[in-house]
């Protein structure tokens, strides 16, 4: 074989093997601050991904909302301008109505039964991306939401006085605080510490350590321990995305972050019963509701679900498919 074809043949080759495992770094943006148990858990998954795919596919964080909020992010994901996001559920109630099922308030009771119905729900959760150009590559527990406020709010009278934040575009939310007679403040979940200081706002909801985190706890004087609703984190990527790597580094993008999602979660239920001590520590009054303050509330998320069903904000499958993992569970 002459040198010229020779060196035909490794050029052609060369274009082969480039075509078989192109480089990509995936750009994904958060609200996680950096230093966050997210941000650590997701910066160790591209750490893991960059390493098992010799260097083909990296991922680069944009954390603390410096690409925008939940709805800019998406904009950007559409656009090509970025490729994913790590996401809370409600954020991408558009995207797949179904994931609005955690959120809804007043539906679980403890933390195992929540996991017994996710190892039935969290499969239709991901279908419902896939079939919308999304894949979860990640979801993860966040941990219980409880009402938190700089006022008194161990009644729902006492509530109704005062000045109660929502996130932006969160149904679920809207029609509940509706439900109590409140009209909520909605706001950027990065507009939520400045309108504390401010006093736009008086009474948020989050977990203990979303509100460490989010440095909000430091204005903050009361909790109501009773648990409002679950939240997850989902990590998103765009499906053309992921589709224009190999098979194999697909596998391996999805199972560094899901891996990262399994510690992120464990290390989230740890965190979430030191920093309830953390809250008391510094102060803030963990207050239980009267078992007839509860029932109260329950009764809301009740008529929250109902109201969301007339609304077609959520199906009926999804509802009767989290009654029987709830009756599975044993916690009907």
């Amino acid at each position: 074989m002459s040198m010229r074809w020779t060196r035909l043949l490794l050029a052609s080759l060369a274009l082969v093997w480039a075509a078989a495992s192109p480089a990509a770094t995936l750009k994904i943006a958060t609200l996680a601050p950096e230093g966050s148990s997210w941000m650590r858990q997701m910066r160790a998954a591209g750490e893991s991904l960059e390493q098992s795919t010799e260097g083909r596919v990296k991922l680069k964080f944009f954390p603390g909302g410096v690409m925008g909020n939940a709805d800019t992010v998406l904009r950007k994901i559409k656009l090509g301008q970025l490729n994913g996001g790590a996401f809370t559920a409600s954020e991408l109630s558009a995207i797949n109505p179904d994931v609005a099922v955690y959120g809804l308030p007043f539906s679980f009771s403890n933390i195992d039964q929540v996991r017994a119905v996710r190892q039935i729900i969290d499969p239709r959760i991901k279908a419902g991306f896939e079939s919308n150009g999304m894949i979860a590559a990640g979801i993860a527990g966040g941990g219980f939401i409880y009402l938190m406020s700089s006022k008194p709010i161990a009644t729902q009278e006492q509530m109704r006085a005062t000045k109660v934040w929502v996130p932006e575009g969160d149904k679920i939310g809207q029609i509940a605080f509706d439900e109590v007679g409140i009209s909520p403040v909605p706001l950027a979940l990065g507009d939520v510490y400045t309108s504390l200081q401010t006093g736009l706002v008086d009474t948020v909801g989050n977990t203990t350590t979303g509100a460490i985190a989010f440095q909000w706890a430091t204005k903050l004087k009361m909790m109501v321990d009773l648990p409002v609703s679950y939240t997850v984190g989902i990590l998103a990527i765009d499906a053309k995305a992921l589709n224009r790597i190999s098979a194999e580094d697909r596998s391996a993008t999805v199972a560094a972050i899901e891996q990262a999602f399994s510690q992120l979660e464990a290390s989230n239920a740890a965190d979430d019963v030191q920093t309830r001590q953390t809250l008391a520590n510094e102060g803030i009054q963990i207050v239980a509701p009267t078992a007839e303050e509860a029932q109260a509330w329950r009764e809301v998320g009740k008529r929250t679900v109902e109201r969301m069903q007339r609304e077609g904000l959520i199906s009926a499958e999804i509802l009767d498919l989290l009654k029987r993992a709830k009756a599975e569970a044993g916690n009907s």
